[in-house]
């Protein structure tokens, strides 16, 4: 899967979860709605996002605790609601699919900030993910 494709999962991931995140919305309905108006979309893109839109929403309370943890001063619901789904995106990443370089996964987040928050909000998220990565235990080595 080429760099890009990821990149597009990703930002998938994001609006979906802003879409669960404002709309106060389940996984069912989000994915319903979600995906009836982007029907011609590579499989490959549309599992990926879905898997990390999962994980975000299954461990949803974990994660939002380590958000929290590394956002010193900042509760989640004070930050922009793209911010906050960006970290969550991302942390979900971290735990969900440790085989993927944090530097990769930071990386990417800081981009797709780039697209859709502000330039204050790439340094804030950059810090608060560049934080957590340090604090995770080490991925397990690959066999």
């Amino acid at each position: 899967m080429k760099m890009g494709t990821r990149r597009k999962s990703r930002e998938l991931a994001l609006q979906m979860l802003f879409q669960s995140d404002m709309g106060k919305q389940s996984r069912d309905q989000v994915e319903k709605t979600f995906w009836a108006e982007r029907k011609d979309l590579d499989e490959g893109v549309r599992g990926f996002a879905e898997d990390l839109f999962r994980v975000a929403l299954d461990r949803s309370d974990e994660i939002d605790a380590i958000i929290e943890k590394h956002a010193q001063n900042w509760r989640m619901d004070r930050m922009a609601a793209v911010d906050r789904n960006i970290l969550r995106a991302g942390v979900a990443e971290f735990l969900g699919f440790p085989a993927t370089p944090r530097p990769v996964i930071i990386n990417e987040a800081l981009e797709i900030a780039r697209r859709f928050s502000s330039p204050e909000s790439v340094q804030f998220i950059n810090g608060v993910l560049d934080s957590i990565a340090r604090d995770l235990a080490p991925p397990a080595p690959s066999k």
